[in-house]
């Protein structure tokens, strides 16, 4: 086998061969709700409505799909007794319907195969397509051990097929929501209350008084329940104080704007603290009772005044100062709201450590206003027999991290390259839901490690750029056309949430479920799947918890009574924190006991040189990540991305609105594609901004190739979180080129 062996092949190569419902775009802070129920008075009447959850974004909001009398599907509305949408759905949401008509879609199984010397697919059948995958799976598992056969998943599809791994003995498995999202977070969060975040948030933002969002764009990432709440909250008089280097939609919202120079939010937060502690307007008696390591703290932070952080944040020490009296008023209904994507510098868990630590000042953890204590219901795990238990998996290929507690992608990803230190090879690789090349930083070490497996295999609703480097590409179906896990997700009362297929599925995709099964019957693993279809699977968990498909096909949602008690902290007596003090931990002594700082630093991180500004990036409420940008319906809300340039940027290099730009990295990496300019105040001078998301090589995504710039390919210099592997991606810096880098070469 050469090293060039698999090199990205286009779908298009192959020339591979309904009417789609408007989108309602969800005004980010309230909707007209008389449109909302005469949509939905003459939809019902004249439509069959189907109980689903969308998959078009990790919130999962229960929804009715409509259909007509010929089976097409018309429009999605959101479920109104769904704690997550409240019976309106976001952009994405209404878009899911571009999904289903969208005719790019991967239509049938493909086989990589070489014509005439070129590398290309073939179309197959589901047959050969699954047999092939299982004898190399087997393969590799006779000669290297289950193991070596790695999983790297996003959304549904990856529960089933993780199922499917670990059944056959492999734990080899990760996802980018961990340590290229959300992963610091809920390490940051878990060290000092023992509770993950978890997803939806419990963030109590209807009845808070202050919301701080330090990196948090809350109506941009269109996390649809907090911005319905958020609205609400504004409506009732709160105080939004925002804190980015670009002037974003919530900043507009807000009362305070702090335009922090990007890199220092921990030194603006330890001066928060120093402010809180110093005129003792932190809540003393929560901190007493519920709290220990307060001394530490205090001394900790005695520098770290308003004065010393203006030097370093560009923040004045009277808005340090007036914002911190603005959260101690508005105490204990107060959130510093611990974001989402939260991947940035590499000192990310220390980051979320700050934030936790301002919150338990504030008194904020499970009071009203603040954070709630989340409950969810368990869903009975469906009769199948014990798992194989593996020789390794994720947890020793990311040992080097101790506080690690799932599956780091960069780090299995680097297990697929040989070498005499590589203790866990990786051999095989599936890829289901999620497009890695854009997900994933350092693309020369992503296609090195790919170019070295023996075999790969993505499964997807669309030709995404991922599928190009596959020797097997699998159609996944939508969500709207198969039935799914049943959702049971975090909040304020436990609930459940049904997807039915309110249609069959289109050309010769078919469900992950399905594909699962088929592999796993084929590897010899069939116990693990014993039904015929998935429906007899929900139908079982369904009873086990009191209730059936045949109600849940007529409510959508199911809410349960809590039963691990009240949803906020009952002061009249003791309460347990999940900790290993039992109380909320200010100063760490697990992470000192790691050889880490028990409390947060503050450190100097890389900046741009002469010429170079630091990339930022974000997300726009209609698209999610990369997988949107071809959806028929949300394309045409925003077909590519722009570069926002600070005016004073522009003039000094003579750019104008509209003008095609290219970008080159700090490692002279370029830019695939242009980018068209957006001159504006509302980004600072030393940095440029983008969203998330375009830049697709994949000709056969019609709507979607050659639009705009992939940041992620820009992003080759990652700083490594040490306490978890989070990846650190905001250390990149570009120049911008005014000529064509590519004018004698072929994209």
């Amino acid at each position: 086998m050469t090293t060039s062996r698999r090199k990205f092949i286009k779908i298009s190569a192959l020339g591979l061969g309904g009417v789609a419902a408007s989108t309602t775009a969800l005004n980010m802070f309230g909707a007209s709700s008389y449109i909302d129920e005469l949509v939905k008075e003459n939809v019902a009447k004249n439509f069959k409505r189907t109980a689903t959850y969308c998959e078009v974004c990790f919130w999962k909001c229960a929804a009715w799909t409509y259909t007509d009398e010929e089976g097409s599907i018309k429009k999605i509305i959101g479920n109104e007794n769904d704690p997550h949408c409240y019976g309106r759905l976001c952009p994405r949401g209404t878009g899911g319907v571009g999904m289903y008509n969208d005719e790019d879609r991967l239509k049938t199984p493909l086989i990589r195969t070489t014509v005439n010397g070129e590398e290309t697919f073939r179309e197959a059948t589901w047959e050969e397509a699954l047999d092939l995958i299982a004898s190399k799976f087997n393969g590799i598992k006779e000669e290297f051990g289950a193991e070596s056969l790695a999983l790297i998943k996003h959304g549904a599809p990856g529960k089933h097929l993780e199922h499917l791994f670990q059944s056959f003995g492999s734990d080899t498995i990760a996802e980018p929501a961990y340590a290229q999202c959300r992963g610091p977070r809920e390490t940051g969060f878990s060290l000092t209350f023992g509770s993950w975040v978890g997803s939806p948030e419990p963030t109590d933002i209807r009845d808070t008084k202050c919301l701080v969002l330090i990196g948090s764009h809350i109506g941009e990432n269109m996390h649809n329940s907090q911005v319905q709440e958020m609205s609400d909250a504004i409506d009732n008089g709160a105080t939004i104080i925002t804190v980015d280097p670009r002037f974003s939609t919530a900043a507009s919202k807000s009362k305070y704007w702090l335009a922090i120079k990007p890199a220092t939010d921990i030194a603006l937060m330890l001066a928060w603290m120093n402010v809180l502690i110093n005129e003792n307007i932190y809540d003393k008696e929560y901190i007493e009772k519920y709290a220990t390591g307060f001394n530490e703290l205090k001394e900790h932070v005695s520098t770290f005044t308003p004065e010393w952080a203006y030097g370093i944040t560009g923040i004045k020490p009277d808005e340090i100062r007036k914002t911190a009296r603005e959260m101690a008023s508005a105490s204990p209904s107060v959130i510093i709201h611990p974001g989402r994507h939260v991947v940035w510098y590499g000192d990310d868990s220390q980051r979320a450590r700050a934030m936790a630590i301002l919150n338990a000042l504030l008194g904020s953890w499970g009071r009203r206003g603040g954070f709630y204590f989340k409950e969810s219901i368990k869903v009975p795990e469906f009769p199948a027999p014990e798992y194989p238990h593996p020789k390794w998996g994720w947890k020793e290929i990311g040992a080097k991290y101790p506080l690690a507690q799932m599956g780091i992608t960069t780090e299995v990803i680097k297990c697929a390259i040989p070498s005499e230190d590589n203790k866990y090879p990786v051999k095989a690789l599936m890829v289901a839901g999620t497009n890695i090349t854009k997900s994933i930083p350092n693309k020369k070490l992503l296609e090195e490690a790919i170019d070295a497996l023996d075999f790969m295999v993505v499964i997807d609703t669309m030709p995404m750029d991922v599928t190009g480097y596959a020797d097997v590409v699998l159609p996944e179906c939508t969500y709207l056309e198969r039935y799914d896990e049943i959702r049971s997700a975090t909040n304020r009362e436990p609930s459940i949430a049904v997807r039915i297929p309110a249609v069959a599925p289109k050309y010769d995709s078919k469900p992950s479920w399905w594909i699962a099964k088929e592999i796993g019957e084929r590897m010899g693993v069939g116990a693990y799947f014993n039904y015929t279809d998935y429906k007899e699977v929900i139908e079982w968990q369904l009873q086990q918890m009191g209730t059936s498909l045949e109600e849940m096909e007529k409510i959508g949602v199911k809410h349960f009574p809590r039963k691990s008690g009240p949803m906020y902290l009952n002061e009249t007596g003791p309460h347990e924190f999940p900790t290993n003090s039992g109380k909320i931990e200010l100063y760490s002594h697990e992470l000192k006991n790691l050889g880490f700082d028990p409390l947060p630093k503050y450190t100097r991180h890389p900046e741009p040189q002469q010429g170079f500004y630091r990339l930022n990036y974000g997300r726009a409420p209609m698209h999610t990540f990369s997988r949107t940008a071809n959806n028929p319906n949300l394309n045409d809300l925003k077909s590519e991305n722009n570069l926002w340039v600070n005016p004073k940027v522009a003039r000094i290099l003579g750019l104008k609105t509209g003008q095609e730009v290219w970008l080159k990295n700090q490692d002279d990496i370029i830019s695939t594609f242009s980018i068209k300019v957006r001159v504006t105040e509302r980004v600072r001078w030393d940095s440029v901004y983008m969203v998330h998301g375009f830049g697709h090589q994949e000709k056969k995504l019609s709507r979607a190739f050659g639009k705009g710039i992939n940041d992620t390919e820009l992003i080759t210099t990652v700083a490594v979180d040490p306490i978890m592997g989070g990846t650190g991606m905001r250390g990149n810096f570009v120049t911008i080129l005014t000529e064509n880098p590519h004018k004698n070469t072929e994209i």
